[in-house]
């Protein structure tokens, strides 16, 4: 990934995945939860688990109506015009996706742990945002 930040839409894996959504709807967002879920894939590359964290950041959002976070115009506007509770059935997906891509054989949690460009402050303020994303998730419950 060329560019990257500690938040869930901050790098270009998450910026393309945003535009897929828009194109796609609700089925970019199950597919790039399914990727990351996939059993066959042993080591989940960055790139997918970003797009898995993006995607289960907009089942949040949505189930949370708590928009603060996006900044992409046209993502509020497709959240905007859901059915409040549309994306629930995605919901345990989301949880598990983001699981992948926190446990072991997941490349992204590597490049935060390993990148030397990066602070060590920045690497715990992605976990933090991870837990954040964990918990709002695992609140969601209805």
């Amino acid at each position: 990934m060329e560019s990257w930040g500690t938040g869930s839409f901050e790098n270009d894996a998450a910026t393309a995945f945003i535009q897929e959504v828009l194109e796609d709807g609700s089925v970019a967002i199950e597919e790039a939860l399914e990727v990351a879920l996939d059993p066959d894939v042993t080591d989940l590359a960055a790139e997918e688990g970003a797009r898995a964290v993006a995607a289960a950041e907009i089942v949040q959002i949505h189930l949370s109506g708590d928009t603060a976070q996006v900044t992409d115009a046209g993502l509020r506007a497709w959240l905007a015009e859901l059915d409040e509770g549309e994306l629930s059935e995605l919901q345990s997906l989301a949880l598990e996706a983001l699981e992948r891509v926190l446990g072991p054989g997941s490349e992204l949690p590597e490049l935060w742990a390993d990148d030397p460009s990066e602070t060590s402050r920045d690497a715990a303020d992605w976990r933090t945002e991870m837990q954040r994303l964990r918990a709002g998730l695992e609140g969601q419950a209805r």
